[in-house]
């Protein structure tokens, strides 16, 4: 913020959060700056309280919280609408219970659903939009709950704030609006990018298991769709056949004597996030203990087992480190390493995802059942050659991993940049009272006469 200067003189507001603020500034609380609406869900016993098209209804997951207006993917009848609390144009819409503090700007009349609280600001309304913004952790300190967070209106409604004048408070605004959507753009050109390194580290497995490495090698039609034509000297396959498949099973949860000393990693979906990050599970989120193991249909599976989801999210997959069981919502594969070798099939199941996919398709809770499971098919080169492309399309992914987190790292900062410049500007850290929008008119002539 070195570029930006300070107000003449400061006051210290009484306020942890706000600090020291701009001598003329006033201190108050939310619930004399606006007016707090909160909304409500109409009965999902009558469906014609909704409609694909009507009047806009939001939830928490609509909100946009980069400044653009948020859009509602749900819409309520007209009988639904009068049931409801009506959100005027150019609120402020915070999230009261679950995400604490997400906010949210509105530009239409609107509803939302009841884990959402409008505030209605009676002028500067862009200003308190980005106040907001910035007391969130304030906005979750206020909340009460242990499992669920909720904020009253009440509570809410006692957040200290500051008062600023109106003219001032639109310069603020006017400058967060020109700055926070520059590095919004640059977020989603690093997020674009990180989109493009993804799509390459998919042609790169797809390329390692469906074409191996010699450009000179005849080809063949595999007859298999995802497959495409295959090295000939490459054997078309069902997977069962190199690798035996071995299903899961839960415990009885009624049985708490089953849910002690538990010790036995147990694969379960509880596991899909970092499932879908790695390529080696080392430990679960849930273990279970022998004795539930000896009186279920689980068992222990040897290490260097392939695990797979083939629920919820099919083909999420990594390579056992130690002995674990698994879930009835996975199976495992064991690879016989004189035909497979784990990690060659690993590469085959990350490259399949757009195959698992049209097994699931049109279903609500997808699945993928065990006839389909059996009747997977791959094309499988030597073991020698196995080794080969392994390396290769591990070392290519790691390089990919690593250019992702250098770009994640930057939008973290980006991120941390925009939200410390919003702080600092409605906190009155800095003056942006002479600031004016910088003339890019030659850069959009020069775009124009490039294009």
């Amino acid at each position: 913020m070195a570029k930006y200067k300070a107000y003449p003189e400061y006051k210290d507001s009484g306020v942890e959060w706000l600090g020291r603020i701009p001598r003329h500034w006033v201190c108050s609380v939310l619930k004399r700056l606006c007016s707090l609406t909160t909304g409500l869900t109409p009965p999902t016993t009558n469906e014609d309280n909704y409609a694909e098209e009507g009047y806009p209804w939001v939830r928490p997951e609509d909100i946009n919280e980069n400044g653009l207006e948020t859009q509602a993917s749900k819409f309520v009848s007209y009988t639904g609408w009068k049931l409801l609390r009506h959100i005027e144009p150019n609120s402020t819409l915070i999230c009261c219970i679950g995400t604490i503090g997400k906010c949210g700007y509105v530009r239409e009349t609107i509803s939302t659903n009841q884990q959402i609280t409008a505030a209605t600001f009676y002028n500067s309304e862009r200003f308190y939009f980005y106040l907001m913004q910035a007391a969130r952790t304030q906005l979750e300190e206020l909340a009460t709950g242990n499992v669920l967070k909720i904020l009253n209106s009440e509570r809410l409604g006692s957040l200290n704030m500051v008062k600023v004048e109106e003219k001032e408070a639109t310069s603020i605004a006017v400058f967060l609006d020109h700055e926070t959507a520059k590095i919004d753009n640059l977020i989603e050109k690093q997020q674009q990018l990180i989109e493009l390194l993804k799509e390459k580290r998919q042609a790169v497995i797809s390329h390692a298991v469906t074409k191996g490495l010699n450009p000179d090698a005849p080809m063949k039609d595999s007859g298999v769709e995802w497959l495409g034509e295959v090295p000939e000297h490459w054997r078309v396959s069902r997977i069962k056949n190199y690798a035996k498949i071995e299903s899961g099973h839960t415990p009885s949860k009624t049985k708490s004597e089953y849910w002690v000393n538990c010790n036995i990693p147990w694969v379960s979906l509880n596991d899909s996030k970092q499932l879908k990050n790695i390529d080696y599970i080392e430990d679960t989120f849930y273990k279970i203990s022998e004795l539930g193991m000896a009186n279920s249909s689980a068992h222990l599976l040897p290490a260097r087992a392939v695990v797979f989801t083939r629920d919820a999210s099919i083909g999420l997959s990594a390579i056992t480190t130690k002995q674990m069981a698994v879930s009835q919502h996975l199976i495992a594969w064991i690879c016989n390493e004189k035909f497979i070798i784990p990690e060659f099939l690993l590469l085959v199941f990350y490259a399949m995802e757009a195959e698992f996919e049209r097994y699931t398709f049109g279903a609500t809770i997808k699945t993928i059942g065990m006839d389909n499971v059996r009747s997977l098919k791959s094309a499988f080169p030597s073991i020698e050659e196995q080794h080969t492309l392994i390396y290769w399309a591990f070392k290519q992914v790691e390089n990919i991993k690593v250019s992702i987190s250098k770009v994640e790292d930057m939008i973290d900062l980006l991120q941390e940049r925009r939200t410390a410049l919003i702080s600092a500007a409605v906190t009155g850290k800095i003056d942006v009272r002479d600031w004016v929008t910088p003339d890019t008119s030659h850069i959009e002539a020069s775009e124009e006469a490039t294009a």
